[in-house]
């Protein structure tokens, strides 16, 4: 993450709520080559739906608030005399979906690209690439931005026009209650016998790994790109998930624990969603109003 982006998401203060997506296959991205596969798209992969995903923030919500909090920066910087420009918004089928590979590979991912990371969509690319491009801005426009602490300047205007004096989003405890629930109920036992059966599946076709998540990090996809070695034991893989439904087990083993888990944090829980949610709701109202402020037209004529 470049130190502008960084400076941005530790002003927010906003944790993503990475226990949703820590069993993410590979977080690495693979070395560019000439023969790069067209960018994944995102609404082929069937999502993964679970109870604590309430209290988590997407990846959509957190690009609205950065959104918000930068249309707000862009009228602070041009008060000052400076230009701001503003980041590329991410579309919705860019979006990858919340707890994508939280139990292995899945399996449009593992057919198209193996264990690799599918490359950036565009609009993610240009985010990115607008980001980076922000480490560039000279030193009076850096301290004019984000002050000498990096949590001053512009963007402390700007967040405290977002949402005054309300603190961050607290995502501690979804964090810690996501991960103790995919602990437990990978330990659950017809999660366990349903892993059994699809190690004894995948054995059969030649490869020994003793669940979907283990085969998904291995070291051996550590490589530039996908060899077919990896690729062969991904759609052996695909092949065994689909015929132990093991995904479908461990996922209804997790929900049923993640509903428990929810029952006994209740207040906790609800607390911090509704700090999230006054975030999110006053992000939403500085965009819907830049969206739909008139832009101002070209003189003709003269």
């Amino acid at each position: 993450m470049s130190r502008s982006r960084a400076r941005a998401t530790a002003a927010l203060a906003l944790l993503l709520a990475t226990g949703a997506t820590a069993c993410t296959a590979v977080e690495e991205k693979p070395a560019r080559h000439t023969a790069a596969p067209p960018p994944f798209d995102y609404r082929q992969t069937g999502q993964l739906k679970l109870p604590l995903d309430a209290y988590a923030s997407t990846v959509a919500e957190t690009h609205a608030i950065e959104d918000a909090q930068d249309v707000l920066m862009r009228r602070c910087m041009n008060h000052l005399g400076m230009r701001w420009k503003a980041l590329p918004r991410v579309t919705a089928r860019d979006t990858a979906p919340p707890n994508l590979g939280r139990y292995g590979a899945g399996e449009a991912e593992a057919l198209r690209y193996g264990y690799h990371q599918p490359p950036d969509p565009p609009s993610v690319v240009r985010r990115n690439r607008a980001w980076d491009e922000r480490e560039a801005l000279p030193a009076t426009v850096q301290r004019a931005a984000y002050g000498p602490s990096g949590k001053s300047g512009c963007l402390k205007t700007a967040q405290h026009q977002l949402v005054g004096d309300t603190a961050p989003p607290d995502y501690h405890a979804y964090n810690q209650l996501t991960g103790t629930a995919l602990e437990t109920s990978r330990r659950a036992p017809e999660v366990r016998d349903a892993q059994r059966r699809w190690h004894t599946c995948l054995a059969k076709a030649g490869f020994d790994y003793p669940d979907p998540y283990a085969v998904a990090v291995s070291d051996r996809w550590k490589t530039a790109e996908p060899t077919p070695a990896e690729r062969a034991t991904a759609r052996a893989d695909v092949a065994c998930q689909r015929s132990t439904k093991v995904m479908t087990v461990w996922a209804a083993a997790e929900t049923r624990i993640q509903r428990r888990l929810i029952q006994q944090h209740t207040d906790r829980l609800h607390e911090a969603k509704a700090r999230k949610d006054r975030w999110l709701t006053a992000a939403h109202h500085v965009l819907n109003s830049e969206d739909h402020t008139p832009r101002p037209q070209p003189v003709s004529g003269q």
